[in-house]
């Protein structure tokens, strides 16, 4: 069973909320009781299910609490233990999955339109090329992809390729799972769409404006619930979700649950990046179980260097390698040798400067921007709640921060919870700065997906926190021209090598990391794993 030292208060209610409801003697409680906060705390930690033995398999099964059909709180599959509704989740995906894989393929003749995207290089496998075709004939594509690789470039093609054979105007919606990576795909449209080999209305049809997930489902205030859904699906041809990897398996079930029939679905993400931070590994599953639905770009047009190299010997876990790479102390790729707090705050006086001065609101942005420190852990030494702390201290020292309370001009917050109402969600990036339409009075600015800048008075905000750093996880779907990876003193269960990978490739001109050598090494020798049942639900249903 499950350290009772690991599973917080929460799973030990929980736990006993359900024994309590069992029909089970006082024995048999006693196990049943371990094995549900053994349950919930695996939750907490991402797995949809947990495997048990069989005597554990008979004790559950005994309680009254599970069987096999979803009716009960609790679903016993096999040798997996569910809570219902995260079984009905992985259901629901795998069964719309199979639907969509199962569509009709589209039979005609691509060659010389194809040839028009993509012109024939004898001298390299054109993989880009191979995504297209695919994702052109069949309804479900998976593209992935490292940093570079061109997965934006390939998809704003396909959706020129299918307008191209479409007889009429085609709906194509763009989303991505934050406001950040949101605003990412968006910049990468615009550009990648100046280059089409098209006419402007084929050009016309590819939308300009990219959502986030919760706004594309239309995410209610208040409730797990989305205004799109099984009885009220999207009104869209198309569907394009970037940054998959970041998607939990409840709202990819709920996303994939809202389209409406013949629908196409294109999933572009990075399969060796950090699962998402709530429940599932959801693109590393359907690529392993869809692997005729999937196209890997292998050549990286953007992403080189010590960098590259570095992200490459990590992502294959050759440690030895990397370490050697980080000890050449380039000036793309080092180890940082100055004092920690002194090197970020030095970092933060242009961009403090910048507000200071009165400078326009997207310039400040793109001065934050331009530098980020990732940490692998919230709390400890090095965490994010350590740095963001010390930081402050030493801004406020060198007078850079002119005001001792929690809202000063220059503080950069991050969101924490959703909130539909005012269109703020976890992982949105805000600065707080004088606004001059309003004499001077602090406000909170954000830069929307869309382009444009919203401000709010602190107050109203949900709860956020300050970001001079943030964990690796809250930086998924950004870049930074300069990284500062931050990993603790001593090994711990969060650190693994798609962590340090996640981190790495953030970074688009400069990296450096703040570890020891023995915790860097014994980071890449551990990988995430997580129990679910989707990858094998899919090959089974196939």
């Amino acid at each position: 069973m499950q350290d009772e030292t690991l599973s917080s208060r929460l799973d030990y209610a929980f736990a006993r909320f359900l024994t309590q409801l069992s029909v089970l003697d006082s024995e048999q409680s006693k196990q049943f009781k371990a094995i549900i906060a053994q349950l919930s705390y695996a939750q907490s930690q991402g797995h949809s299910c947990i495997e048990l033995s069989e005597t554990d398999q008979k004790i559950v099964l005994a309680s009254g609490m599970a069987d096999e059909s979803g009716k009960h709180p609790l679903v016993m599959e096999n040798n997996r233990l569910y809570l219902q509704r995260y079984w009905s989740y992985e259901c629901q995906l795998a069964d719309k999955i199979i639907t969509l894989s199962s569509g009709n393929s589209l039979s005609t003749e691509l060659e010389n339109i194809i040839e028009q995207y993509f012109p024939n290089n004898a001298d390299d496998i054109d993989w880009q090329k191979k995504a297209a075709l695919r994702a052109v004939q069949y309804p479900f594509t998976i593209i992935t992809g490292g940093p570079g690789t061109g997965k934006t470039t390939t998809v704003v093609k396909i959706l020129a390729l299918l307008q191209e054979l479409s007889p009429q105007p085609l709906n194509i919606a763009l989303a991505a799972p934050t406001g950040k990576a949101a605003m990412r795909l968006q910049e990468s449209i615009g550009q990648s769409k100046k280059s089409l080999p098209c006419s402007e209305l084929i050009k016309q049809v590819i939308p300009d404006q990219v959502s986030t997930l919760h706004r594309l489902l239309g995410a209610r205030p208040a409730s797990p619930y989305f205004k799109y859904n099984i009885d009220n699906p999207l009104p869209f041809d198309i569907v394009v979700i970037d940054e998959v990897s970041m998607i939990d398996l409840a709202l990819m079930s709920k996303l994939v649950s809202a389209l409406k029939q013949g629908n196409r679905l294109i999933l572009l993400g990075d399969k060796d990046q950090l699962a998402s931070v709530e429940t599932g590994a959801v693109l590393a599953d359907l690529t392993f179980a869809l692997p005729e639905y999937t196209q890997e770009l292998k050549k990286s047009y953007r992403f080189s260097g010590y960098i590259k190299t570095f992200s490459d010997a990590v992502n294959q876990r050759r440690e030895q390698d990397a370490w050697e790479l980080l000890a050449q102390d380039t000036a793309q790729l080092c180890l940082l040798k100055q004092d920690l707090i002194d090197y970020i705050s030095h970092h933060q006086t242009a961009y403090l400067q910048l507000i200071t001065e009165g400078a326009e609101y997207k310039h400040c942005f793109s001065a934050f921007n331009e530098f980020q420190v990732l940490c692998a852990t919230r709390q400890g030494v090095n965490s994010v709640a350590d740095i963001n702390h010390r930081v402050v201290q030493q801004l406020r020292a060198r007078k850079l921060i002119k005001s001792s309370g929690e809202w000063y001009s220059g503080r950069p917050v991050m969101i924490a919870h959703n909130d539909p109402a005012l269109r703020l969600y976890n992982g949105d990036i805000g600065v707080c700065m004088p606004d001059t339409e309003c004499g001077g009075q602090l406000m909170v600015f954000f830069l929307m997906p869309d382009g444009a800048v919203k401000k709010y008075v602190p107050a109203r905000l949900p709860y956020c926190e300050t970001v001079y750093a943030m964990t690796i996880h809250k930086s998924q779907g950004s870049e930074f021209n300069e990284v500062l990876l931050v990993l603790p003193e001593s090994i711990n269960p969060v650190l693994t090598k798609e962590l340090i990978y996640t981190g790495i490739t953030r970074a688009k001109e400069s990296l450096k990391i703040l570890a020891n050598k023995e915790v860097f090494l014994a980071t890449l020798q551990r990988k995430v794993e997580r129990s679910g049942g989707l990858a094998q639900r899919i090959m089974q249903m196939k």
